[in-house]
């Protein structure tokens, strides 16, 4: 486990990544341990419901909308398409939903969740300095996120135990490059340390 440099400090916010039930058990993109990570999200969550975004990665209506290199990806996902998706997956884990609101949630259609300006706008709106990060996956949508995050200037934290992934090896992979080669700008740390120096104006 990772160790934080210096508190998260009043002006962070927790990033929490497509915990939808589009990638709970069962699910077209199950990804195995997010039940696993889920009760350390909610951990974090708990600790401050205002200071929390959720954010969900909502795919094409069908994939005739889809653009570019999305048009493949689409015609091997048609099935999370929202012309054939059951729409309730597109919602957030029925242990997440209670937090909304005060928390906020912010959709965008592509891996990176920057992509919707709603998200930049809140943060400045919140003069947030600082991303604590959850969800999934490691190793696509956290990725991006994070990557994007490090290029715009936010401090980044990732609650390791709160991350998931369809991939072990992946997973592994990716939190060995940000321990390794981005220690200055992306921390790794478990729940547990991130709440116990987390102060939170109320």
């Amino acid at each position: 486990m990772g160790q934080l440099l210096a508190p998260p400090g009043p002006h962070a916010v927790h990033l929490c990544i497509d915990m939808q039930r589009l990638f709970a058990p069962y699910a077209p993109w199950a990804t195995p341990w997010l039940e696993r990570a889920l009760p350390e999200a909610v951990r974090l969550i708990a600790h401050a419901p205002p200071r929390t975004v959720f954010t969900r990665f909502i795919p094409v209506r069908n994939k005739a909308e889809a653009r570019d290199v999305w048009k493949a990806y689409y015609e091997k996902w048609e099935c999370v398409t929202r012309d054939k998706a059951d729409p309730g997956l597109l919602e957030l884990m029925p242990a997440l939903t209670r937090f909304v609101p005060p928390a906020t949630v912010i959709d965008r259609q592509t891996y990176c969740a920057f992509t919707n300006r709603r998200l930049q706008a809140f943060l400045d709106e919140h003069q947030v300095d600082t991303l604590i990060v959850s969800g999934g996956e490691t190793d696509v949508c956290v990725l991006a996120t994070v990557l994007a995050a490090v290029d715009i200037g936010y401090r980044v934290i990732l609650a390791e135990d709160a991350l998931c992934s369809s991939s072990d090896e992946s997973h592994d992979a990716l939190i060995n490059l940000y321990t390794k080669r981005f220690s200055l700008q992306i921390e790794v740390a478990p729940v547990a340390s991130i709440l116990a120096r987390w102060s939170v104006v109320r």
